[in-house]
């Protein structure tokens, strides 16, 4: 299987983030104020374009790799980084790739990388950074300070988006419960549900990118958006045959995500890509929810069965008003699953709308 340069690229972050010994090694030479160009991974492509140096096949480690880019020349490591290969080489890349950079190593290290497909390592001498070259992309390596300053104030939005997203969540829920739902609801919660799943990823790549500096920011994404991994497809699920169109789940998924930043602040945008047409009133119309979502809610309700009660009754006021008889028909629901779908049910209506109007 192909891996695409991000999650090449993620990889990468993760092999040179702090704590690691590849990172160890660069702020070793960073604080030597001496260059380096290190290739990561090596095959027929890169031995084809290496000229002079030497090759070592050495175990790798910080304080060689720190002493080895003391030498004129490039550093060839292996793609698990356990190995260094060659030492003081000349990589002599295709010139007709194109470049935009401007010094001979950086120039080096990107035509490498669209050449080789592996990821290449520039640490400049006079600019003082680290340059990561992946394919076509260039990522500079910040300092921890300031990734970690970045990452708490992105907690912060993220936590004042997760209480707005429960406020709409627990209003759709009381909503479905009376049966009076609208697209504008369920588009609110979309809307909630994309902003947060957006701003738990970029916080994901600080966390890859910090590697050990950046557990206590791990520990608090997770205890902020545990549990709402599932929570867009099952609202999708819930109401994409209101929506009467032929788009699948996965579609409308994908069409959320491809949504801009700026027409996602559109109930109305949202609200299309989840397959409602864009007609008069749209935001108006009233829609029910199949219930999905609530069923996920009751307690050790398996995955198997939430999908046959939803088959079985078709919406979501029809399972309210199922009673016992009703719910053990279904297939794998016997009398102690009915009573606890039942109650769960009963709970979940009784909290949701005790939440929105007291």
């Amino acid at each position: 299987m192909t891996r695409t340069p991000e999650v090449i690229l993620r990889e990468t972050l993760a092999a040179v983030a702090p704590g690691t010994d590849l990172r160890d090694a660069l702020e070793r030479i960073l604080r030597g104020r001496t260059g380096a160009l290190i290739v990561i991974g090596h095959d027929a492509v890169v031995e084809a374009m290496s000229s002079g140096g030497f090759p070592i096949d050495i175990d790798f480690t910080a304080t060689r790799l720190r002493e080895l880019a003391k030498m004129d020349g490039a550093i060839v490591v292996s793609s698990d980084v356990t190995r260094i290969l060659r030492a003081a080489t000349q990589l002599v890349p295709d010139p007709s790739i194109e470049t935009k950079e401007s010094g001979t190593r950086h120039r080096t290290a990107e035509r490498v990388a669209k050449q080789t497909g592996f990821p290449v390592v520039s640490v400049s001498q006079s600019m003082h950074i680290i340059a990561l070259y992946v394919g076509g992309v260039r990522h500079v390596i910040e300092g921890s300070t300031a990734l970690m300053s970045r990452a708490n104030q992105a907690l912060q939005t993220l936590e004042r988006y997760k209480a707005r997203l429960d406020e709409v969540t627990g209003t759709l829920s009381a909503l479905e419960i009376e049966d009076l739902v609208t697209v504008r609801d369920v588009a609110a919660v979309l809307q909630r549900l994309e902003m947060v799943r957006r701003i738990s990823e970029e916080i994901s790549e600080y966390v890859i990118e910090l590697g050990t500096d950046g557990r206590l920011i791990s520990l608090q994404l997770d205890e902020l958006v545990g549990g709402l991994t599932d929570d867009r497809e099952l609202v999708v699920r819930d109401y994409v045959e209101s929506a009467r169109s032929e788009m699948t789940v996965e579609d409308a998924l994908t069409r959320l995500g491809n949504v801009s930043s700026t027409e996602l602040l559109d109930l109305s945008a949202g609200a299309r890509a989840a397959g409602f047409s864009a007609v008069g009133d749209l935001l108006d119309l009233s829609v029910s929810p199949r219930g999905y979502r609530l069923l996920t809610k009751v307690p050790r309700l398996p995955g198997a069965i939430v999908e046959r009660l939803v088959e079985h009754f078709g919406t979501l006021q029809k399972l309210l008003a199922a009673d016992f008889d009703d719910l053990m028909a279904v297939e794998g629901v016997g009398e102690s699953r009915a009573r606890a779908v039942r109650e769960g049910l009963s709970r979940l209506a009784e909290s949701s709308i005790l939440e929105r109007y007291v």
